[in-house]
């Protein structure tokens, strides 16, 4: 297929239909995602956990859900290729509503594993499908301010997390209040339509959604490990360091230790993300760049984990508005996925942009056991140290990884990957 037959006339508002549904579908995504996190020690306690054994129940319940992102990274980018971005969007909302009201029904650690599995599987699709349909939606001038919009609204959903907590203080609640979002966003049926790239691909011969083809050439495969490669600092710092922060803050003696809550801790994370998505969108479209904004905040990302990691005997406020800033400093989330849907063509353009963040997420489990090898084996329980060893680590080989990749701002999304 010639490349320029794929080109199509775009429109221009980035407030169209496909921006507005993949805010909404990835705010509600972000509420789910990030609830764990924020009900995981009154949740585990009802269940009739206590102790330790509610750090060790949540690391395991963590990494089922990110196991469950990740296999339904695959899945769904697989099927955004060959069935559509639509399908997959409404699709896995879809299932992490259903999953988000059963979870507020279990009585059990395995069934809630089972349900955070399912829940993983659904929360999987809905950002890869956003993003693509967004970046094939725009003109490359404005398709990273549509992501952005996408990105700064979603990421708002953590924060939306913790103030329902606040409000029913009720952790199966919560669980059912997420879930009846997503139900009421599939009942809008707001009328978005495929991007022509899309369209004309799909009507072609060409092979869609080969998920193995990413595998078969050196480059591309280089370049697909890179661009998961470069977001990783980021779940460190919100799976680990945010996700556990009651245990960091005991460990350095912040003051009134005992009243740190991990919610808490998570809603001023995700408050800085916002703001550090919107500016790392806007940098990027006036730097025409999105290598050299992603650089400098993987930078200031580390930089806030040593600082983070060693603010000794600070107050709560203080302690929480470095969480606040911390935040702030991986608003490349939003870079990191567009960079991904940059790179590769449209035939395996949502097979990429699925699987990426999926496979960063999904990688957390692997992550925490670096961190807990490093803290419990190496560093006799060390929990600072350990999260200062293991951020320096994911942050230079982020950075080696994007200095690796080409730059995409003015790339044009007109073209396919041939399977070779």
């Amino acid at each position: 297929m010639n490349n320029n037959a794929l080109t199509e006339t775009k429109p221009v508002s980035i407030f169209n239909a496909a921006v507005i549904v993949a805010a909404l579908g990835y705010f509600v995504d972000i509420y789910d995602l990030l609830l764990f996190g924020i009900v995981r020690t009154d949740s585990l306690k009802d269940l009739g956990i206590v102790g330790d054994a509610i750090r060790n129940q949540g690391e395991f319940l963590i990494s089922m859900q990110m196991a469950g992102m990740l296999f339904g990274g695959i899945l769904w980018g697989i099927l955004g290729d060959k069935k559509g971005r639509i399908s997959v969007l409404f699709g896995s909302i879809l299932i992490y509503s259903v999953a988000n009201i059963a979870n507020g029904m279990v009585n059990s650690v395995p069934a809630y594993a089972f349900w955070r599995l399912v829940a993983g599987i659904g929360l999987a699709g809905e950002l890869g499908a956003g993003i693509t349909l967004v970046t094939e939606s725009l003109p490359k001038e404005k398709r990273g301010y549509g992501t952005m919009i996408v990105a700064s609204i979603g990421v708002s959903g953590a924060v939306a997390a913790y103030l329902v907590y606040q409000i029913f203080q009720d952790w199966r609640l919560c669980y059912y209040a997420g879930g009846i979002l997503g139900i009421l966003l599939l009942f809008m049926r707001i009328k978005i339509n495929e991007s022509g790239i899309f369209k004309k691909v799909a009507e072609s011969d060409e092979k869609k959604g080969d998920f193995l083809s990413l595998f078969s050439n050196k480059n591309r495969f280089l370049k697909y490990i890179q661009c998961i490669l470069i977001g990783i600092p980021i779940w460190f710092l919100v799976g680990v360091l945010i996700t556990f922060s009651p245990e960091f803050a005991k460990a350095l003696h912040v003051q009134g230790a005992e009243t740190i809550s991990a919610g808490q801790a998570i809603a001023w994370c995700y408050t800085g993300l916002v703001f550090g998505d919107i500016g790392s969108g806007i940098l990027s479209q006036w730097f025409k760049s999105r290598k050299k904004i992603t650089f400098f905040f993987i930078l200031l990302n580390l930089a806030m984990v040593f600082l983070y990691l060693n603010s000794f005997e600070i107050s709560t406020t203080l302690f929480y508005f470095i969480c606040l800033a911390m935040g702030f400093s991986v608003g490349y989330w939003v870079l990191f996925i567009t960079i991904a849907a940059e790179q590769f063509g449209t035939n395996i353009r949502a097979t990429v942009t699925t699987t990426v963040p999926n496979f960063v997420r999904g990688l957390l489990p692997l992550i925490i056991l670096i961190y807990t090898f490093f803290r419990d084996y190496l560093l006799d329980g060390d929990i600072l140290y350990a999260g200062m060893l293991v951020g320096s680590l994911l942050s230079g080989i982020a950075l080696l990884a994007l200095w690796k990749l080409k730059e995409t701002f003015h790339t044009d999304l007109d073209f396919i990957e041939k399977n070779n």
